[in-house]
């Protein structure tokens, strides 16, 4: 097999086709069993048998792993200091092809290990209202008994007991290790929401907000909104962005997507009374959680909206002045052609992008530096080890 591509498969060719195989790693020999066949150019395929073996190849610790299992973990065969090195060389693939860059990105290793790393998730439910994940690409219902990479309070919660008529239930642990569930029907709104305390001397009540520790502070969430899911990411991610947005006192920024808050709150310290951060958010519930998370700092505002091109370029017009800094953290799809470059329009002296998939990065990149921006720094971090996802941290200046 060859490379790795986008996505966690490794890229075969066989009778002139292009085969995307996934449970496999670059140079080994392996017998796969096609899953999809519907292009002309390619299909797709699980490694079914290992005949020449990486160096590389682990011993899969999840039971529910492998070829037509669970679909939630792309890398459970692969060493973790491997997962990194392939990581990275996907986010380099995706940088060359798609934005003309040329840039090694290797990829950090966070605190904890491999497992048990993930706080927050969400578990399908079948027609029989046991829980699990679904099958790679499709709505199979692989019911689970445990989730090694979930944290272990969190899957319990889930896995360990029956959801009549849901259709599926988010789960997070916060920073006090109290467990947030919320029932989905089937067309995926949320119904009820519970929490129970660490400890489960106290009954279920109900949910409210979640405490979530980042930056040497206290912040608050929706009990299963939005947050990293791996519990030193936040702490990570703050690290990276305040260190590439060098906030200045005085200074105007702009934080798009900003959730509940987090990079907004902690750079509003470094523009000090003079200055000005405006967070925009465009769920409810995030933009409350941000307006108690910034309450201290007067010059922090919260606005509620979407970051659309309509939207941004109402947002430009009414916000008076150019931004001097642009922090952005948009969701998978990425921000987009328009919005990249009507941020690259304001001339904001720096704009930070934090990214969870390398091609929608790329894409924006592309549109970005194609303004008149360069990009002057990027990092990588594994918050999500066992699966092909990484998030990286870029830095784009005039």
């Amino acid at each position: 097999m060859g490379a790795v591509a986008h996505g966690g498969h490794c890229v075969a060719r066989h009778e002139g086709r292009v085969v995307f195989v996934r449970h496999g790693l670059p140079g080994e020999r392996v017998v796969v069993r096609v899953t999809e066949d519907r292009h002309p150019g390619f299909c797709r395929a699980d490694a079914v048998e290992v005949l020449e073996a990486s160096s590389a190849r682990v011993e899969r610790p999840c039971p529910h792993s492998g070829p037509g299992r669970c679909g939630g973990c792309d890398w459970q065969h692969v060493d973790p200091a491997e997962q990194r090195r392939l990581k990275a060389a996907v986010v380099r693939e995706q940088l060359s092809r798609l934005a003309g860059l040329d840039v090694d990105v290797p990829v950090e290793e966070l605190p904890g290990g491999p497992l048990r790393w993930r706080s927050r998730a969400r578990f399908a439910v079948d027609r029989t209202g046991a829980a699990g994940l679904r099958r790679h690409r499709s709505h199979d219902v692989v019911v689970l008994d445990d989730c090694p990479i979930t944290e272990e309070s969190a899957a319990a919660a889930v896995l360990r007991r029956p959801w009549p008529g849901a259709g599926a239930v988010d789960v997070s642990v916060d920073s006090t290790g109290a467990v947030t569930t919320t029932r989905l029907d089937r067309r995926g709104r949320p119904t009820s929401s519970r929490v129970v305390r660490p400890g489960g001397a106290l009954p279920e009540e109900p949910a409210g907000r979640a405490e979530r520790r980042a930056g040497g502070r206290d912040w608050e969430v929706e009990g299963t909104g939005f947050w990293q899911v791996h519990p030193a990411a936040a702490d990570a991610l703050v690290a990276a962005v305040s260190a590439f947005a060098d906030v200045r006192a005085g200074e105007t920024v702009l934080d798009l997507y900003a959730g509940a808050g987090l990079f907004g709150g902690a750079l509003a310290p470094a523009v000090g009374p003079t200055g000005r951060v405006v967070c925009v958010e465009s769920d409810p519930g995030a933009c409350a959680a941000a307006d108690a998370n910034l309450s201290g700092f007067p010059q922090a505002e919260v606005w509620q909206g979407d970051v659309d091109a309509e939207g941004l370029a109402g947002l430009l017009a009414d916000l008076g002045t150019a931004p001097d800094v642009v922090v952005l953290d948009p969701p998978r799809a990425g921000a987009g052609r328009e919005v990249s470059r009507l941020l690259a329009g304001t001339g904001a002296r720096a704009v930070v992008y934090v990214a969870c998939d390398p091609a929608a990065l790329a894409r924006d990149l592309a549109a970005v530096t194609g303004e008149g921006y360069r990009l002057a720094g990027i990092r990588g971090f594994d918050a999500f080890p066992m699966t092909a996802h990484v998030e990286c941290v870029a830095l784009l200046v005039r």
